[in-house]
């Protein structure tokens, strides 16, 4: 009667039952069981126990049954997969009990058997949510922090390298302005693919948002080893893609780092380390990729900054600006200031913007600091103005700043925060030496500014190889002549050939000049002798905290010495 009752519910339970023979093999199975697997009773009698396990958890499984045999444990519970009949994976829990008779001799095994598929799959959907990519199923940035950890950790046990790449799809918002998010999302998708086949075993493909990912190469030998994958990302990135009746093609600008390195690094820094050469391969002309250089870097941050310190600086409200007057010196007028930004570092003092600006003149970082000079001089725009001081100001704008996508839609945004700003108050002024990739495109911007009551002025004119160019493609109507030839004017004749030059040429193109550099009364006179009255120098007035503009004004307008140079003879201008 027992015995009827355990048959019973041996062969009707919920949950797959089995006895297993010592060596491994089936010797009684319940109907459950026979469910789970996909196997008729007999089948799975002619079958080993680890005949129906996946062959990635046979090991773990033989493991385990040999430690129950040898009596080092009395049980076990694992998570594995079953290969079913028809080809397909079930995931399953099974608990394993060995039976022992009272002399301790292990007699059989039992084991129980529940079918995890549906929990299994949760988890792991669970997981893909947690670290996966959404759009493009590519790790993310929680799985890529993991993912380097354990490659900087291998590779310094190895005695091997790593290299990460942090890559930025070249003109990917021109496709979602003009066809959309839906394509450009298919567009994305279509590149990760493409992007993770060509990549190796092992290595690291992720999508930290919008069109920027990071690879990791692993296991390399030197830096020169990951050169073929670099090669075969900016190929396949620059293959068309085929999205409906769309063929769309881009680009991509890839930094790239290796670790080790000298100074231990983490992985933040590294990925940093990435993104900045990236940005350099985008100044170079995109569709290349550039190598970060840790011992020049090394060698800048033995500067007063280094860039998260000058980060920490704009956050903390350490910057300031000073005002330089520029000036008529004939009529005795001011007609604006330039804005110059210093660092009143609480240990060092003030320092002079040569002392950090070169250390971020191709990072990110240098389009959030000019957008807080644009700020800044337009708040004092607006006190001034309250308190009945009309004084233009001019700032310079580095050309990363001026040719992001963005940055009208920035500045007609920052500008409306001011709605009681005279027009033509502000004035941008763009360095003749600025490597502009796009000059049409700063062209239509110069242009569009136009709307917004913003003039723009040519800076240092004369230091680089494009002067005549930019004159004639960008509609800049103000030109500042470098200080260079006017400072050493008085001492070298072809420079004052020069100036006298550039002041016909400028008289011809209808443009206003600014002589930059004036640091006494005789290149004033000079000067007014040449023709050119607007000047901007020490001689004149050095660049000043705002609380000192006013009266300096004042001293300015009653400097008997300057009045004199007034009375120079006028030249036709």
């Amino acid at each position: 009667m027992h015995e009827s009752i355990y048959q019973e519910t041996f062969e009707n339970a919920a949950i797959g039952l089995a006895h297993l023979s010592l060596d491994g093999k089936w010797v009684r199975v319940n109907r459950k069981l026979c469910d789970i697997t996909g196997y008729d009773r007999q089948e799975l009698l002619a079958l080993s126990f680890q005949g129906i396990t996946h062959p990635e958890d046979q090991l773990q499984d033989a493991m385990h049954l040999a430690q129950l045999v040898s009596r080092r444990t009395r049980s076990y519970d694992i998570e594995k997969r079953y290969i079913r009949k028809s080809g397909d994976v079930v995931w399953v829990r099974v608990q394993v009990s060995v039976v022992f008779d009272p002399e301790g001799v292990a007699q059989f095994g039992i084991a129980v058997v529940q079918d995890i598929s549906e929990k299994k799959q949760a988890s792991l959907l669970i997981e893909r949510m947690t670290y996966s990519d959404q759009l493009t199923g590519l790790a993310n940035r929680a799985l890529l922090g993991d993912r380097m950890q354990q490659a900087m950790t291998v590779a310094r046990r190895r005695g091997r390298m790593v290299a990460v790449v942090f890559l930025d799809l070249d003109g990917f918002k021109a496709v979602n302005d003009l066809h959309g998010h839906v394509v450009g999302d298919l567009l994305l998708r279509a590149l990760a693919s493409r992007m993770k086949e060509g990549l190796r075993d092992g290595d690291t493909l992720a999508r930290m948002g919008g069109d920027e990912f990071v690879a990791v190469f692993l296991d390399l030998q030197d830096t020169q080893a990951g050169a073929p994958m670099l090669s075969r990302l900016l190929s396949v990135t620059s293959q068309p893609v085929k999205i409906g009746e769309l063929s769309l093609q881009l680009s991509a600008s890839l930094g790239v780092t290796f670790y080790p390195q000298a100074e231990e690094v983490d992985a933040d820094q590294l990925l940093r380390q990435a993104d900045q050469a990236m940005y350099q391969a985008k100044l170079a002309g995109k569709n290349r990729f550039h190598v970060f250089d840790a011992e020049r870097d090394r060698d800048a941050r033995g500067h007063h900054a280094s860039l998260e310190r000058i980060r920490l600086a704009l956050q903390n409200r350490e910057f300031v600006l000073h005002y330089q007057p520029k000036v008529n010196m004939r009529t005795r007028a001011v007609v604006g200031v330039e804005a110059l930004i210093r660092w009143a570092h609480p240990t060092e003092g003030l320092l002079s913007p040569a002392q950090f600006l070169p250390l971020i003149e191709n990072h990110r970082l240098i389009v959030e600091i000019g957008d807080w000079v644009i700020y800044q001089a337009l708040t004092q725009l607006t006190l001034w103005q309250a308190e009945g001081v009309h004084l233009p100001i001019s700032v310079n704008v580095s050309a990363m700043q001026i040719q992001q996508a963005d940055f009208l839609d920035r500045l007609q945004s920052v500008m409306a925060a001011f709605p009681t700003l005279q027009p033509h108050s502000l004035q941008l002024e763009i360095l003749e030496t600025s490597a502009l990739d796009d000059i049409d495109q700063v062209a239509r911007f110069i242009a569009q500014c136009d709307a917004l009551s913003v003039d723009f002025s040519l800076d240092d004119f004369g230091t680089g190889y494009s002067s005549l160019t930019y004159l004639k493609r960008l509609p800049i109507p103000i030109v500042k002549i470098d200080q260079s030839f006017v400072r050493d004017m008085l001492k070298d004749r072809d420079n004052v050939h020069i100036l006298d030059g550039i002041l016909w040429i400028m008289r011809q193109l209808r443009r206003t000049v600014i002589a930059e550099g004036v640091e006494t009364l005789e290149h004033g006179r000079a000067l007014m002798d040449l023709g050119c009255e607007l000047a901007q120098g020490y001689g004149i007035g050095r660049p000043m905290p705002v609380d000192q503009v006013p009266p300096w004004i004042q001293r300015w307008q009653d400097d008997a010495d300057w009045q004199e140079v007034a009375l120079v003879p006028r030249t036709a201008i």
